[in-house]
């Protein structure tokens, strides 16, 4: 609808079926529950294409030959070598989240940036470095919130493997790195959401592409964004037991509370994120004999279901399928940007390719025209 002005008014809020940009990196289809990279179905890449390959395919639109998936994977091995003085001053800082941290890690790494470069392939070598970072940072911090050592990434492995290996120290088994680099290349990119969007919004501005990540950070902080997979963690544990998710589903849905996990903006069937972590989570607990949690959360699905038809989206079974891999809860949103740092950068060097500042506008719904106001006596 046209509001006051002859813009563009949303009926409703949140911007919600409002298109903001064209794009060449991903598209939902939210009634055949799709997600597409650069043409390729998710489902045909995640465990048969390396998150390292579904970077690149991301950032240059498309795979890798050879030589250039081994020069990635060198590339973002040798990025992650911090900056001198780096961990010490990460180890002062104040306690506080772990999206708190990264946030202002990656704000911090940007001023040991070279002068920006406007060149493609400048933009891509420093998309390669901020993939690097963020696994990088978040792995380091909570070691240093433990009083450990940080671990220096190994160039034997990839970038799933190193990312365990960096946050627990230990060389992680293939079935893990296998479903690491799974959830990463799930995790990747989603089109226009709020992150990306507020990436977008601020690389507008010709901001550098760490300026805009921390914008990206920051958005993705908020608990409406990145934070369902934990609450999912805590859903589970309130509940206990799968025979106890239909009762307990029941009364939350009749006192019209939301249940983290469940529903999304755009897909209007099963998330197919969701599907394959599911398969992913079911076959990590059972190898683990560790299958409560993954019970508990099968049935909440499907009770759920049954009760108001609300399919689940990515977040309902990540966060135990982190929890299985050796990932804290508190690291399980910070995870999500060790992905998602791929599609953010993509999204990044898209809009400096055909940049306009992004400026919406707002339809006015305060008071009519006062007139002067009165002198104050």
């Amino acid at each position: 609808m046209l509001g006051p002005g002859g813009f563009v008014v949303a009926d409703r809020g949140g911007l919600e079926d409002v298109v903001a940009c064209t794009t060449e990196i991903c598209a939902i289809d939210g009634q055949g529950g799709r997600l597409i990279y650069r043409g390729y179905d998710v489902r045909d890449l995640a465990g048969r294409v390396p998150f390292e390959d579904v970077c690149h395919l991301l950032w240059t639109g498309a795979m890798p030959t050879a030589g250039e998936a081994s020069a990635l994977r060198a590339a973002l091995v040798a990025a992650s070598v911090p900056t001198p003085g780096v961990v010490d001053w990460m180890a002062s800082l104040p306690a506080g989240s772990a999206m708190d941290a990264l946030r202002t890690v990656v704000s911090a790494l940007g001023m040991h940036e070279p002068a920006p470069d406007g060149s493609t392939g400048g933009q891509r070598a420093r998309a390669i470095r901020l993939t690097a970072q963020v696994a990088w940072t978040v792995a380091t911090w909570w070691r240093l919130r433990q009083g450990l050592a940080p671990v220096a990434p190994r160039p034997d492995l990839c970038h799933a493997a190193n990312y365990l290996y960096m946050l627990t120290g230990s060389e992680p088994p293939p079935a893990h790195v296998r479903a690491m680099d799974i959830a990463l290349v799930l995790h990747a990119d989603h089109e226009l959401n709020a992150s990306t969007f507020a990436a977008r919004v601020t690389a507008a501005t010709l901001a550098d592409m760490h300026a805009a990540i921390t914008s990206a950070i920051g958005t993705l902080a908020g608990p409406l964004h990145g934070g369902a997979n934990e609450s999912v963690m805590h859903v589970v544990e309130e509940i206990g037991t799968p025979g106890q998710a239909e009762g307990w589903a029941r009364r939350e849905l009749e006192q019209g509370r939301r249940i983290p996990g469940f529903g999304h903006r755009v897909y209007r069937t099963a998330d197919p994120r969701a599907v394959v972590l599911r398969d992913l989570a079911a076959a990590i607990a059972a190898a683990a004999g560790d299958r409560r949690a993954y019970l508990v959360t099968r049935a909440l699905e499907e009770a759920v279901h049954r009760l108001r038809g609300l399919y689940a989206n990515v977040d309902l079974y990540s966060g135990d399928l982190y929890r299985l891999l050796g990932i804290p809860v508190e690291l399980f949103t910070p995870t999500f940007a060790v992905a998602r740092v791929s599609g953010w950068t993509a999204h990044v060097i898209e809009q400096y390719r055909h940049n306009r500042l992004i400026r919406p506008r707002a339809q006015y719904v305060g008071p009519a025209y006062r007139g002067m106001p009165a002198a104050r006596q």
